[in-house]
């Protein structure tokens, strides 16, 4: 009989997939960073417990344009600043992605808030434009001219946290308790230019980063840079508490409970 794909996979097959993931080859992307002060309170107001709002409240847009071999990729996200405990890092509001594998894996293992998008990172000479959009709207767009080149960062290990959940079949809730994900990047720089320009933020329902607004530019970068990433689990947290978040994961929380039309499956 012919091999059936979606039959089980041998102990060998699946042993060669994860041989394959860990020994993935350094990939560098050309991005765009953006950091900006903005309200104390719009910043905090979007934290689910329990992280809380660190002494300052910054922003973080990072644009970014990954040239793979045949699979060109466009990689975005929006973050406010946040801290777990004595950990200090980003969580992320949205994470535009250009092709659905960068968004699966992503979303089913990390909990990290990835949706289909689009994602531009242009550069003509000294003049940089960079933006975030869906739906027709460029959300984000980074506007400017570069200004100089900047000394190297030592690498440098940074934190992403994520809620990972699955929304109850019912939609009365989570099937189990919600998970808090520590994403730690090790990132490396290779090449860093300051930007003179600005940031403009777009009226969106979808993706309400307006919200957001800019106080003070703070950082507005443009650079190749490569990362690896290692998530762990740090706790269960109160699904009652994170409920009144998990609208920001979709376009219409109505969706997560949207299925096939009576009779067509």
């Amino acid at each position: 009989m012919a091999r059936v794909r979606y039959g089980a996979r041998t102990e060998a097959e699946m042993a060669a997939t994860r041989t394959a993931t860990s020994k993935l080859p350094d990939i560098w992307s050309t991005g765009v960073v953006a950091v900006w002060e903005s309200d104390p309170d719009a910043v905090a107001a979007v934290l689910p417990p329990p992280l809380k709002p660190t002494g300052r409240p910054l922003v973080r847009a990072g644009i970014s344009r990954v040239e793979l071999a045949g699979y060109p990729l466009g990689a975005g996200s929006v973050a406010v600043a946040a801290e777990h405990g004595a950990v200090a890092g980003w969580y992320p509001l949205v994470m535009p992605m250009t092709h659905e594998r960068a968004l699966t894996g992503g979303r089913e293992v990390f909990g990290e808030p990835k949706k289909l998008g689009e994602v531009t990172v242009e550069r003509n000479g000294l003049v940089v434009r960079a933006s975030l959009a869906r739906h027709g709207i460029a959300f984000v767009e980074v506007r400017g001219a570069v200004s100089g080149g900047l000394p190297l960062p030592e690498p440098a290990r940074k934190t992403d946290f994520y809620f990972k959940f699955l929304p109850a079949v019912d939609g009365s809730g989570f099937d189990a308790d919600p998970v808090l994900v520590h994403c730690v990047r090790e990132e490396r720089v290779r090449k860093l230019e300051s930007v003179t320009g600005d940031v403009v933020l777009r009226e969106s329902m979808y993706d309400p980063v307006a919200d957001l607004p800019v106080r003070r530019l703070v950082e507005l970068t443009i650079g190749e840079k490569t990362s690896d990433q290692r998530g762990r689990v740090v706790e269960r947290v109160d699904a009652q508490a994170l409920l009144p978040y998990i609208h920001q994961r979709y376009d219409d929380p109505r969706q997560i409970l949207d299925g096939p039309p009576e009779g067509s499956v």
